[in-house]
């Protein structure tokens, strides 16, 4: 079973989901921390159901503040650290302590509308429709290679909100279709790992 670690900046909706899935059985993984760059509901929620949290207040230098959320994930020792609805970058230095084994979802079909305001940015450009993905975690944003993704269709009286709650629908299953095949084997997080690592050599060159 994989060990997750989970950190969270908002509600927690996303991450709730998730524990009701590993919990259920659905999902062959146990939650075994949360933490945060603030006190937050997705703090909230897992103090409630007994997992242990952790909130790193972010401060600048970034990187001595990734370092140290860094530090407090790894003692857990987790299989795969999942970003949900975290809203801090941390530095290439403290994702690569974990990569390939830490992932994120996006509200978009990368790489179409990447950053913090897919959601909007869709609405914006006047997509008919949008979607979500879910990516390792690289340095760059929203860039690293794409374990799964889903279209989702913009209906013309969308709103941000509306269209955001019917995506987060999406990535709620395929967070847990790609949890579901790290922990069966079916997914081999260290074959993307080396898919990235080549690509970075070959842009170096």
């Amino acid at each position: 079973m994989l060990r997750l670690v989970v950190l969270v900046s908002g509600g927690g909706s996303n991450f709730s989901d998730l524990l009701r899935r590993t919990r259920a059985g659905r999902v062959p993984a146990e939650v075994i921390a949360v933490g945060a760059d603030r006190e937050c509901g997705g703090i909230e929620i897992a103090q409630a159901a007994g997992i242990p949290t952790f909130v790193e207040p972010f401060a600048p230098p970034r990187d001595a503040w990734s370092e140290r959320i860094a530090d407090r994930i790894a003692a857990f020792e987790p299989d795969v650290v999942v970003l949900s609805g975290f809203m801090r970058l941390l530095s290439p230095a403290a994702v690569a302590r974990f990569e390939p084994a830490m992932l994120n979802t996006h509200p978009a079909f990368l790489p179409e509308f990447p950053g913090a305001h897919g959601v909007r940015d869709a609405l914006a450009a006047g997509a008919t429709e949008t979607g979500a993905s879910v990516i390792i975690v690289d340095s760059g944003v929203d860039t690293g290679p794409i374990l799964a993704q889903r279209r989702v269709p913009v209906l013309p009286d969308d709103t941000e909100a509306d269209l955001h709650e019917r995506i987060k629908l999406v990535e709620r299953e395929l967070l847990a279709d790609v949890l579901t095949g790290i922990g069966d084997g079916s997914i081999d997080l260290a074959d993307h790992g080396l898919e990235q690592r080549l690509d970075r050599q070959e842009e170096a060159q």
